[in-house]
């Protein structure tokens, strides 16, 4: 996709990583930036505005745990842009002790925001295709011990996009489902990563050893995640892990067996 004058809609903008990919996918001159969080940041959005002149960029608040309030936001940016081209789910927290709200915002939130966004961006209704990215982690790769909630949210987010990316709805719908899976990146999501945020006393040792591992910066991150959009193909999986991109391709363990009378 070739992102010049392109709508966008980013989900959870103002994070570490959402806000360098606000300028990231500005820096490709989009028309339209629509970002939704559950504050605004006057700071940051008069910044964008300074710099990026030539994009619109709009503010919609969002919060990702109540269904009533995504639908809103869907309302208030179709009325501001009309079109979208893509929709970026970027919401995250990293916090186990917050069982319901971790699933709630890691999960729940972006299942009813990627339904919504379908149903406006849905060729076969009036819509123009586009890309639905969602993003996941490396933790929704594969089980983490430390973070069993999270990951438990990040592996379902993971499911859920690449069931949506099958082929047949593609067919009817225009619309390429990417899941992006970022390795640790440098942002205050990864201050929870200290053993008390976890689901278990006995993480402390698990703790000690994240500390350790190389961070990539937001930066990077960002610059990968806007890439992912641009070259993806409708049910691509992307880890994006020290300023490496990786596809990854899921294993196929279990095949229905079809009566045959």
């Amino acid at each position: 996709m070739d992102l010049k004058d392109k709508n966008v809609i980013y989900i959870g903008g103002f994070g570490g990583i959402g806000q360098k990919c606000l300028q990231t996918f500005l820096k490709r001159e989009i028309k339209n930036l629509i970002v939704c969080d559950l504050h605004d940041n006057k700071e940051v959005l008069r910044s964008l505005r300074d710099s990026y002149s030539y994009s619109n960029i709009f503010y919609i608040p969002i919060d990702v745990t109540k269904n009533e309030s995504i639908e809103e936001a869907y309302k208030l940016a179709a009325k501001k842009v009309n079109k979208f081209d893509v929709v970026v789910n970027g919401c995250g927290l990293m916090n186990d002790s917050f069982i319901d709200l971790t699933i709630d915002i890691n999960l729940k939130g972006v299942i009813h925001s990627t339904l919504k966004a379908l149903e406006y961006m849905d060729a076969s209704k009036g819509g123009r295709g586009g890309v639905i990215a969602n993003i996941s982690s490396v933790a929704g790769l594969q089980p983490n011990g430390m973070f069993a909630i999270y990951s438990a949210a990040k592996c379902g987010l993971t499911a859920f996009t690449c069931s949506l990316a099958y082929p047949l709805y593609y067919k009817y719908t225009g619309i390429s489902l990417i899941t992006l899976c970022p390795g640790f990146t440098d942002t205050t999501l990864l201050d929870s990563v200290r053993g008390k945020e976890t689901l278990t006393e006995y993480a402390e040792p698990l703790a000690v050893a994240f500390a350790k591992v190389k961070r990539q910066t937001p930066e990077i991150c960002a610059e990968m995640i806007v890439k992912a959009v641009e070259i993806s193909k409708n049910g691509n999986v992307w880890m994006l892990d020290n300023g490496e991109m990786t596809e990854i391709e899921f294993k196929t363990f279990w095949k229905p067996k079809l009566n045959t009378q």
